[in-house]
């Protein structure tokens, strides 16, 4: 079984591609929607993000503080890395559970947006990223979160290049509102069905 992984800047549409290949009855295990679950749901990590950053750092049982976060991560490089450091451990662990019962599909997709800077993508097979010229990405993210272009472009300066990612990708699907994305997802949907191994 192949393990693929889908990474691209805010706004490039990674959520898009991964619903066409849910379509085609692949599973996609999201990284950044489960991380957001253990960061409220595991004891563990619980206790290291306080132990690290203080009670702040949670609002309540349930609701992590975002914007105390949101800070921490957009601001300190250091506290960034201390953070990853307690997530991203889990997170793969969560995600070998996952595939335990999809060993029966010829692939599997991990859809994460800092799959590079995780350093999950060595453990992938095939790395895709779903590209789309900066300006487009920055008036989907305004439309879609409905907040200002400032805050958006601290975003996207505070993740890699689109250059740095197509480094590290076997195959670029292109989201510019121009090119059809279906066709690009189908070929290659079909070249690892064709290239896979079954445990």
């Amino acid at each position: 079984m192949l393990k693929v992984g889908i990474t691209g800047g805010i706004g490039s549409g990674k959520t898009i591609v991964c619903e066409i290949f849910k379509h085609l009855n692949i599973p996609v295990y999201n990284a950044d929607i489960e991380a957001k679950k253990i960061l409220i749901e595991n004891n563990s990590v619980r206790k290291k993000l306080i132990k690290n950053f203080g009670d702040n750092i949670y609002l309540n049982s349930s609701e992590i503080n975002k914007k105390f976060l949101a800070n921490i991560i957009f601001n300190d490089k250091k506290d960034l890395v201390k953070i990853n450091s307690i997530v991203h451990p889990v997170v793969w662990e969560n995600f070998l559970s996952f595939i335990q019962n999809k060993l029966c599909y010829k692939y599997v997709i991990l859809e994460a947006a800092i799959l590079i800077e995780s350093g999950f993508y060595k453990n992938m097979d095939y790395v895709i990223n779903v590209s789309a010229p900066e300006d487009v990405r920055i008036q989907r993210t305004v439309k879609r979160d409905n907040v200002q272009k400032n805050t958006i472009m601290q975003r996207v300066n505070n993740q890699i290049s689109e250059d740095e990612r197509i480094k590290f990708s076997d195959f670029v699907i292109i989201n510019d509102d121009k090119q059809l994305v279906l066709p690009q997802v189908l070929k290659l949907h079909n070249n690892f069905i064709q290239n896979s191994v079954i445990n």
